[in-house]
């Protein structure tokens, strides 16, 4: 990859206005799927300052002109995996004609009126959909205080890391079916869940609902099946990066998980944020990960640094809250297994890929109490609560609470963002199985 892209120049200005805190702005041109209160198909848009605009009508005027894009019917979709298909330079070359369109100093896209007034909206004029048809989910544990915290919650201080941790990303499949778009509430879980003093499980509603902060790798370019994807060659797979928020219960999580992992605990939601920032957004803010020790095998072993400088963070409110409240805010950049080592492992054994699917970090932590990324971690097993400015306080989450993950990178020219990801906890669906 190309680290000096035009696209990133922070001289650049869009003709569409831009605040300074903006997540959207002419250096960013994520990509996501939308379609308008007032009715009409889902189309693929980019994001500008408060704008969303809708790319088949750019398509449709033959402004994707490029040698890649021209003639193509790619943005007049209901997901992204179509354009997706095309490759990493027709990413690319997508970027850089929006970028041309938008800018202040070019009259192609910000004279024509009529062009303008069908193609761009408010955002709050719009629905923002899932972005993607998601064949398959693949979720990691890669983050390595997130790891050493659950195992010293768990099995204590001696030996919190399992032998493998530090040899391979360890990682489980979850329930493509059950991702969503930010906004989208989901019900309490129903599970088994074992009481500490009964030697019998129960079944009941998880007392334990979590959130997990996450960011997602959506994968653009397939491999074919046994043929592994090296890990130089790992980041031409990768269309761009998402939030996702991992519910869990961590009740029903703590009697099932041994020997297979989690399953009802985490397949009933995962949500995603609309917007998919690409890796080329990203590179200005790329940066180096901890130091590996031992070192890895060499399929693992990567020429080039592939964290990234990504804030993340977490607030909850409640439903007697008027406000959202602080409670975290971590950086993807303290992750240990990047994207390209769990791409690379996720295959070595030629495990296919296919366009659409997507692999999670893992909950990303920090190495203090307000840069856990879990709340089990942040209150210590529900050890430690977490009290609220209106005096409530919560061990997890109750129904009507709602988290908010918000992402950004930011240097000293502009703010490249994620959007904002939500979640919101309903009852649980009472059912004859409770009787």
């Amino acid at each position: 990859m190309n680290p000096i892209l035009p696209e990133n120049n922070p001289s650049l200005h869009s003709f569409i206005e831009v605040a300074a805190d903006s997540h959207f702005p002419i250096q960013n041109l994520p990509f996501g799927v939308f379609k308008p209160k007032t009715g009409g198909a889902p189309h693929v848009s980019t994001a500008i300052g408060d704008y969303v605009v809708d790319l088949a009508v750019l398509e449709a005027k033959g402004l994707f002109d490029g040698t890649l894009l021209k003639g193509k019917k790619v943005f007049n979709q209901p997901d992204l995996n179509a354009f997706m298909a095309l490759g990493r330079l027709a990413w690319r070359e997508a970027r850089a004609t929006l970028s041309q369109l938008l800018r202040h100093d070019v009259a192609t896209l910000r004279d024509d009126i009529e062009c303008r007034q069908r193609a761009f909206f408010a955002r709050k004029d719009v629905e923002m959909l899932l972005p993607i048809t998601v064949g398959g989910y693949t979720d990691f544990y890669s983050s390595k205080e997130h790891a050493m915290n659950m195992g010293m919650m768990f099995r204590g201080k001696e030996s919190p890391l399992l032998p493998n941790w530090l040899h391979i990303p360890v990682g489980y499949d979850g329930r493509a079916s059950s991702i969503v778009v930010s906004g989208s509430p989901f019900h309490r879980p129903l599970g088994q869940i074992k009481p500490a003093d009964s030697e019998s499980p129960i079944f009941a509603e998880s007392q334990q609902v979590d959130v997990e902060v996450e960011v997602a790798f959506v994968v653009g370019s397939a491999n074919k099946l046994g043929e592994p994807i090296p890990i130089d060659k790992a980041v031409d797979h990768v269309f761009g990066v998402t939030l996702l928020a991992d519910w869990s219960a961590r009740d029903i999580q703590k009697w099932e998980y041994v020997p297979l992992g989690p399953f009802l605990s985490k397949n009933f939601c995962t949500s995603i944020s609309p917007w998919i920032i690409t890796l080329d957004a990203l590179e200005p803010f790329r940066t180096s990960s901890p130091e590996q020790a031992p070192k890895p095998l060499p399929y693992l072993r990567s020429t080039r640094n592939w964290a990234y400088d990504i804030n993340l963070e977490l607030s909850l409110q409640t439903e007697k809250m008027s406000s959202s409240y602080r409670v975290a805010l971590t950086n993807y950049r303290g992750i240990y297994w990047d994207f390209c080592q769990q791409l690379a492992h996720h295959t070595i054994n030629g495990c296919k890929m296919n366009i659409g699917d997507i692999f999670a970090s893992g909950t990303i932590s920090g190495p203090t109490p307000d840069t856990f990324g879990s709340l089990v971690e942040i209150t210590w097993a529900g050890t430690k609560p977490i009290k609220l400015p209106n005096g409530e306080e919560r061990k997890f989450l109750q129904d009507g609470d709602q988290v908010i993950i918000d992402g950004w990178c930011q240097n000293t020219n502009y703010r490249i963002g994620f959007g904002e990801l939500s979640g919101k906890v309903l009852p649980s669906l009472k059912s004859e199985f409770l009787l």
